[in-house]
């Protein structure tokens, strides 16, 4: 059998089953820091960590294909099956992502919109039932948005989450990133000149604008707590607070700096690897 052929299959059995096994097992790691810039930060890569093994099995396969010959062992049936279900999460996934960028905007009262040509749009009757402090605000905090590409990024959290498909885990990561991504923007507004109290109001009436047109998918952000955690954040001052977020972005540079080991791994133990796995399957 062609090795390419081989390669994919083992690609989608054996990255597929590990991202499937970090989905499951990995912890949500819900975490409680007050700093919203931090804690933005932390839950984004922890929506991330699980693929991590994934890389590494990837890697692995990347150096066996490197030195295995044209024609490699077949593959046995077991494993073609478990290819066609993970293949299967996998066009989902896909598919659900297209769906998204295909939903209209008709109903957004405020919302930052695109990928690479961003852009804000405001529903009239929503601008015209706040005053203009308020409305000032608001754009602002979508400003805020604007500013990290957060629709990008959003459309990647949810692409990876359900990659990681159906661990409830990987939801909660998702659902703890919104919710800190939503806090954070309100604290960058508020550094730049926007108004806790005018943002609030704001908040406010977009809910009661929102209520009946929100998508399912974004009703968490809109539950009472939450929105009353928003609510009280913005009616005190804005402090500088202490962060106690980890160092993800060391953690992200030691992976990335093992991946090319890994890859010589798969170039000497591959052939072994992976023989072995193919015959006893």
């Amino acid at each position: 059998m062609d090795r390419e052929v081989v390669f994919a299959v083992l690609v989608a059995t054996l990255c597929g089953g590990a991202l499937v096994a970090a989905g499951w097992w990995w912890p949500a790691g819900l975490t409680s820091d007050e700093n919203g810039t931090a804690s933005e930060r932390e839950t984004w890569w922890r929506i991330w960590l699980p693929f991590g093994p994934a890389a590494f099995v990837f890697a692995l396969l990347c150096g066996w294909l490197l030195v295995e010959p044209a024609s490699a062992e077949p593959v046995p049936k077991v494993l073609m099956l478990a290819a066609l279900l993970f293949g299967f999460v996998f066009v989902r996934a896909a598919w659900r992502a297209s769906r998204s960028l295909a939903l209209s905007h008709t109903n957004v009262t405020l919302a930052t919109v695109g990928f690479f040509r961003l852009r804000i749009i405001c529903a009239p009757q929503f601008a015209d039932s706040l005053d203009q402090d308020a409305l000032a605000a608001a754009m602002e905090h979508e400003r805020a948005h604007a500013r990290h590409r957060d629709p990008l990024r959003i459309w990647l959290a949810q692409f990876g989450t359900e990659l990681l498909w159906p661990a409830p885990a990987a939801l909660t990561r998702l659902h703890a990133w919104k919710r800190a991504l939503e806090i954070s923007r309100d604290d960058e507004a508020r550094a730049h000149g926007a108004s806790g109290p005018d943002l609030a109001a704001a908040i406010v009436v977009a809910l009661r604008f929102n209520q009946k047109s929100a998508p399912a998918s974004c009703a968490y952000l809109a539950e009472e707590a939450f929105v009353r955690e928003r609510v009280a954040r913005l009616l005190q001052p804005l402090e500088a607070r202490a962060s106690s977020q980890r160092e993800f972005g060391a953690l992200l540079v030691a992976l990335l700096a093992a991946l090319p080991l890994t890859v010589v791994l798969g170039i000497k133990f591959g052939e072994m690897l992976i023989g072995s796995l193919l015959t006893r399957a």
